[in-house]
């Protein structure tokens, strides 16, 4: 009897819980409101962080562009893929390749990022930082 009445007890506050977070949901409006769309370009903010920017490409550069004993260079790669070639290891010889193949290809595109962010910044200057419209 007593075990009954416990389990009785705790199943109607599990049920009280429940329905208390059931309705603090649906008071809230119950499904959030759609995202709208942007009514600006940003300027502003990007004109911010553009030197925040400009240091995480020249970083990022620097690093792809190091030597052999450079973490997250192409030299080191490339060395890895030659040695995983050297001992055998054609799997993991494919895997590096690919890598490598990716990671040459983001030395243009952080190139680009550059010389665009230049552009950028040349804009900001002319524009008080993209307060003027």
């Amino acid at each position: 009897m007593k075990i009954a009445r416990t389990a009785a007890l705790a199943l109607a506050s599990v049920t009280a819980l429940l329905t208390t977070a059931a309705g603090t949901a649906t008071a809230g409006g119950g499904t959030p409101s759609p995202h709208t769309a942007p009514t600006g370009d940003g300027a502003q903010a990007l004109c911010k962080r553009v030197p925040k920017i400009e240091k995480r490409l020249e970083r990022a550069l620097d690093r792809l562009q190091g030597n052999a004993t450079q973490r997250g260079s192409i030299a080191r790669l490339a060395k890895r893929a030659e040695n995983a070639k050297a001992a055998g290891h054609t799997e993991i010889e494919t895997f590096l390749n690919d890598k490598l193949t990716f990671r040459r290809s983001l030395v243009p595109t952080l190139e680009k990022r550059q010389k665009d962010l230049i552009a950028v910044k040349t804009w900001c200057k002319a524009n008080k930082n993209g307060s003027e419209k």
